[in-house]
């Protein structure tokens, strides 16, 4: 496994995401204010740069006629058709086993923010 510079610690805001190249591929470093994340910047779906959606909730599982927000700042919403996945896994919130978006793993060395790859 080798071990990526990506950014300085601070560099990345709370809800932002700092779109990079490692070995070719489009990269996001993702902050949800306790922890970052490096996700995959294409949509399984179309393609789509991933990354330059919207983080946010969703709805949880819940009674008929209740609404239950949650997950806020977890789920990453497709910029072209609205596709959403979870940061921690990449795993699609619609078809889980089918579609995902590889995640990789981070770290926090010296002040870096470092993605294992």
């Amino acid at each position: 496994m080798i071990k990526y510079d990506a950014a300085q610690v601070g560099e990345i805001e709370k809800g932002s995401c700092k779109i990079l190249k490692i070995e070719g591929r489009s990269i996001g470093i993702y902050y949800d204010g306790n922890n970052y994340h490096a996700i995959r910047n294409v949509c399984p779906h179309e393609q789509a740069e991933l990354c330059k959606g919207k983080f946010t909730g969703t709805t949880l599982t819940s009674k008929p006629h209740e609404y239950i927000y949650g997950m806020e700042g977890e789920i990453l919403v497709c910029p072209w058709h609205g596709w959403e996945f979870d940061v921690k896994t990449g795993k699609s919130l619609v078809e889980p086993n089918r579609y995902r978006v590889k995640i990789y793993d981070v770290s926090v060395e010296n002040n870096r923010i470092m993605v294992h790859m």
